[in-house]
């Protein structure tokens, strides 16, 4: 071949090397790209899918028309579509009529007999039963009811107003003028609570249903009520009947158990002004009171063991209204949130357990008398003094959320205490979730501490003895057999772990705690013991395969404690060490626990960091350690002195990807704790992490519903508190990789 050929075929090759190269740096890069858009992308849509929990509020008009009637409402409301509206004024005037154009559907008048409406009660905003105190001591119950209906494939919806109990009325105080009226309405029995000159009328009807035609019969009895020392103007029955709320004008109260017919607590709801309204929350158990000074408490009852009774009546909340007082109050039908309207249209829209104002906005409506919010509160209807209606469209999605109601303690209902709680469902419509992630970064943190209090010393010391002392031959086959492990699929080792394993821990606590004190004395005296050993025998095994004499000791040992777990529970603990721990010490134990969590996720753990560390120390130059051993050193000392520091790197990177291993596990977790929400350090207690409430719960959710969004908000909160650990974690590498890579 001559000489220009060879020239022209190696610049044939080099082009050939620079397209190989151009290909190569292309794929790469764009590989590199592609991973970082995918991060990104899951970023961008995670916050797509929850910021719609922070949005504001809104509220905009709608229609505007006048009722016919002369009278001023007592009672405005609105059937599930917002499409149909009822209104009952002071002469009992009942109508219903389109909230489009305020056109009449139906009207009628109660019969009341002649007598005149002195009070007005509403059982509640879900039943709809009303009861009406008139000024002959007699009650009329009744009840506004919509009938749906789909006629050629179109929506009717047909109003009703219904009288459960029948249209005559019933007897509540003879003669007396009621003046404030309470009623309760359970399958068990009506209870009908009322004011008369200063005192007060109560009866209750037994409900009895017939097994066979299921008619209910009502059995008359009378209230036996306490005397009080207030004058009441407001009564409120609870709808477990059994607390009865006696409030006064100037804000005292006085709380009655209806079972036993005593006063069990008393005070003030106010240090100063008077009452102006006077409602129940979703559920009633929470009070709303209003004075006419401008503020709004929220009441329920807690228990207290330091009160003879055991109860009393907590004031939880205060929110403010601006303009001096609230007109009307009312409160959303499916959730703990409520509506105020000043005298002067000023509206408020409130939510309790966040205790936020969500919207403030004057309607320009005039003087307010009424007002009313519809059952899915996206519409509100408001009355002025004038016979005007005006309805305004709501938008109010997601009001329970806010950064302090995720990560602060609330006080929700019934609980005696403000907590950090995670229960986002019940059997109840009237239940309340609660979304705390406390509870489930807690959890979190716990079970990758636990995890790695096992897996790292393990693995970085198994590590150390595999690249530093352990002989060639045998290294090539114990690298391999234990990064095998981490092909395992986790879905096995939590089924193990929950399976097998936390019963076993649960047989044989004796035996995990004395392993964790007589392994390392076991091998530490056999290591003793064979140094003892004359060096001719000692000779026959070559350097480098020490580790294979530890297993039979392993084993030896672990045997041993298994076998006397059994009598050493009988000997100290009296044939039972988990009622010891717990009537004893004090220490709550459940079967799957954070210390079955720990070893079952070390397990897993193990192989990523052993592989990474094992890696890195043997990839530390063999000049190095060469040179600190020629210098006189020990192989010890050329370890601590040389060869850590120089690794210290890549051992650091391989404990921050277990970690985040460990804090993004979901199925050991799932499988091997009881998945309880607590904040309980306790090693024999369970917990539920962020990833394992995401695969529990999303399935369960109505996609775009707070729940659905706060599990999304989860999985956020879990990418950015990887991404903040991965960020340190490398910052902290790179410095070490600075100081010792010039050694």
């Amino acid at each position: 071949m001559s000489q220009s050929e060879v020239r022209a075929t190696a610049s044939a090759y080099r082009k050939w090397r620079q397209v190989k190269d151009g290909i190569a740096t292309t794929t790469i890069t764009a590989g590199g790209i592609g991973v970082l858009f995918a991060i990104l992308l899951i970023f961008f849509y995670l916050l797509y899918e929850i910021m719609p929990l922070f949005q504001s509020a809104s509220i905009k008009a709608d229609s505007q028309f006048t009722t016919a009637s002369e009278s001023p409402a007592l009672y405005l409301a609105m059937e599930e579509q917002a499409e149909i509206g009822f209104r009952l004024d002071s002469k009992g005037y009942a109508e219903f009529f389109q909230l489009s154009d305020g056109s009449v559907s139906s009207a009628s008048d109660l019969p009341l007999q002649g007598a005149d409406i002195l009070s007005f009660a509403l059982e509640s905003e879900q039943s709809r039963l009303f009861a009406l105190g008139l000024s002959d001591g007699k009650v009329l119950i009744a009840k506004h009811d919509y009938r749906t209906s789909y006629p050629n494939d179109q929506r009717l919806i047909t109003p009703v107003l219904r009288y459960p109990y029948g249209e005559q009325a019933f007897l509540l105080a003879e003669d007396m003028p009621i003046e404030q009226l309470g009623i309760s309405d359970n399958d068990d029995a009506l209870i009908v609570i009322g004011i008369s000159e200063g005192k007060l009328f109560g009866r209750r009807w037994v409900k009895e249903e017939d097994f066979l035609s299921e008619e209910v019969t009502l059995s008359e009895e009378e209230l036996l009520l306490p005397k009080l020392d207030i004058v009441p103007s407001r009564v409120l029955i609870g709808p477990a009947q059994q607390w009865l709320y006696v409030l006064a004008a100037d804000g005292g109260f006085r709380l009655i158990d209806l079972r036993k017919q005593v006063v069990t607590d008393r005070g003030y709801l106010f240090d100063n002004g008077k009452l102006s309204q006077a409602r129940f929350l979703l559920g009633g158990i929470s009070l709303l009171v209003a004075s006419d000074h401008g503020s709004v408490g929220q009441w329920f009852v807690v228990r207290d063991k330091e009160r003879e009774s055991g109860y009393k009546l907590q004031p939880v909340r205060d929110f403010e209204i601006p303009d001096g007082g609230s007109a009307a109050l009312v409160t959303e039908h499916r959730r703990k949130g409520f509506v105020s309207i000043s005298p002067q249209g000023q509206l408020d829209l409130f939510y309790t357990t966040s205790h936020r104002r969500l919207l403030s906005k004057d309607l320009d409506v005039g003087s307010v008398s009424a007002l009313a919010i519809s059952p899915r509160a996206n519409k509100i209807l408001v009355e002025n003094s004038n016979g005007g209606l005006a309805s305004f469209d709501l938008h109010n999605e997601h009001p329970e959320l806010s950064w302090t109601a995720l990560w602060s303690k609330v006080w929700y209902e019934s609980y005696p205490e403000p907590d950090y709680v995670w229960q986002s469902s019940a059997s109840s419509n009237d239940f309340e979730p609660k979304y705390s992630f406390a509870p489930l970064a807690f959890g979190t943190l716990k079970a990758a501490f636990y995890a790695m209090l096992i897996a790292a010393p393990l693995a970085i010391c198994g590590a150390i003895y595999t690249a530093y002392f352990m002989a060639p031959a045998l290294r090539r086959k114990t690298k391999p057999l234990i990064e095998l492990m981490e092909a395992l699929p986790t879905v096995i080792l939590g089924f193990l772990a929950g399976l097998w394993l936390a019963p076993f821990i649960e047989k044989n606590l004796p035996a995990v705690f004395s392993l964790f004190l007589l392994l390392p004395v076991g091998i530490l005296l056999f290591a003793w013991s064979w140094s003892k050993l004359p060096s001719t025998f000692r000779r026959h095994v070559p350097d480098g395969w020490h580790s294979l004499l530890l297993v039979p000791v392993v084993l030896f040992v672990v045997v041993g404690c298994v076998e006397m777990s059994a009598p050493m529970e009988r000997w100290f603990f009296n044939g039972d060490m988990r009622s010891w721990l717990t009537n004893d010490i004090g220490v709550s134990f459940d079967q799957r626990n954070a210390l079955v969590v720990g070893i079952a996720m070390g397990f897993a753990v193990i192989p990523t960091i052993f592989s990474i560390a094992e890696d890195a120390i043997f990839s530390v130059p063999k000049h190095l350690s060469y040179g600190s051993l020629a210098l006189g050193a020990t192989p010890w000392q050329s370890l601590v002195g040389v060869v850590m520091p120089t690794a210290s790197p890549g051992i650091f990177s391989a404990l921050m990807i277990g970690m985040g291993r460990a804090v993004g596990e979901t199925m050991i977790v799932l499988m091997a704790t009881g998945n309880t929400p607590i904040m309980d350090a306790n090693i024999f207690e369970g917990m539920r992490t962020l990833a394992a409430n995401i695969a529990v719960e999303i399935g369960e959710t109505e996609v775009d519903s707070s729940h659905y969004r706060v599990l999304f908000l989860a999985a956020f909160v879990l990418f950015m508190f990887t991404f903040a650990v991965n960020t340190v974690a490398e910052t902290v590498r790179q410095r070490l990789r600075m100081r010792y890579g010039n050694l």
